[in-house]
């Protein structure tokens, strides 16, 4: 395997970490706000709060691991993403501030404020949409490059059936795999109030993150013919990832083992995501960039390596502990000991 392919598996893994941690963590926000305005939030915020104190400081670590290392290891991809990501990606660290402003004022009582809990709800929402975007301008057809420069085609991307498709798969996967989460988080507190609502939660937003997926899976044979035939050619994990989704659906509908139901939502979000990386290759942006164009010389890639597979070894323990110290411990998860972290 070269360093190439090593590269973009480890990153790919990273921002596959982010898919799930942050997922649960934007999920939690709409649901806190839309159970404020439907009156239940009084019902659900224990639970969602338990969770998102000892964990949304390290959301982001994801995140900040794969843009270092996509552009420590393909130089090129700032030199063409910087522009095309420079609307997309102002958006996103505004929310993730007004985001941070949420939890860094919860103890002065922005949590208890309308105001705060619309903008953290919507946020929720709007960061995956706006970050989904990357996803969007690598398929191509998005950037101009003549002599060396170029342009960013914002009309095509805001009027690309494509580009919402992508938007509307993220919001909505968002919200199937918090609620997923969230429910089985409420059955270990045995908080039965909470795990009815927030088992229909993941019940109604399971249907439609099967029609996002196949909305996507329609544009994109439409955009890009190329990525959409290797993804036929790798159509099995696709299939994997729906039978995922059965055994998701089942337990829920069945109202037992919450558990083993999230553990096959990650199985089935593996399935797709690392499908689609596996398609898209060796292309990182369609027709300009691949993994082996620009690629960092060889020191530079192997050192990128070792310390990327180390924060991956160092970060994976650490969710372990967070979650065998605070989220999972009996008393905890119950509320019946005070907030950690």
């Amino acid at each position: 395997m070269s360093y190439e392919v090593v590269g973009i598996t480890v990153l790919w893994i990273f921002l596959f970490g982010y898919l799930i941690v942050a997922s649960i963590d934007f999920g939690a926000g709409f649901f806190s706000y839309s159970s404020m305005i439907t009156g239940k939030r009084h019902i659900i915020q224990g639970v969602i709060e338990r969770y998102l104190s000892p964990v949304w400081e390290v959301t982001n670590v994801f995140l900040v691991f794969f843009f270092v290392g996509i552009i420590g290891f393909f130089p090129d991809t700032a030199y063409y993403f910087g522009t095309a990501l420079l609307l997309p990606g102002s958006i996103a660290i505004i929310l993730l501030a007004i985001r941070g402003s949420y939890y860094a004022f919860g103890t002065y009582g922005a949590r208890n404020s309308r105001i705060y809990a619309f903008l953290y709800g919507a946020t929720g929402l709007l960061i995956p949409a706006s970050l989904s975007t990357v996803l969007t301008i690598s398929e191509g057809g998005y950037i101009s490059v003549v002599d060396g420069k170029i342009t960013f085609l914002y009309n095509k991307l805001f009027l690309s059936p494509y580009s919402w498709a992508v938007v509307m798969l993220a919001i909505v996967s968002v919200l199937y795999i918090s609620a997923t989460f969230l429910t089985y988080y409420a059955s270990r507190a045995k908080d039965d109030a909470a795990l009815g609502i927030l088992r229909k939660y993941a019940l109604a937003w399971s249907m439609p993150t099967i029609l996002a997926s196949l909305f996507v899976f329609f544009f994109i044979s439409q955009h890009n013919p190329e990525h959409f035939n290797r993804m036929v050619d790798l159509s099995w994990m696709f299939v994997l990832s729906f039978l995922c989704f059965l055994v998701v659906f089942f337990f829920l509908w069945k109202g037992r083992r919450y558990g083993t139901a999230f553990i096959f939502v990650i199985l089935q979000y593996a399935f797709a995501f690392f499908g689609y990386g596996a398609a898209h290759l060796p292309y990182l942006l369609y027709p300009y960039i691949t993994i082996y164009d620009g690629f960092t010389n060889e020191t530079m890639a192997i050192a990128l390596i070792v310390a990327f597979i180390a924060g991956l070894v160092l970060l994976i323990p650490s969710l372990f502990l967070i979650m065998r110290l605070f989220l999972f411990d009996s008393k905890y998860v119950q509320g019946k000991t005070s907030k950690k972290g």
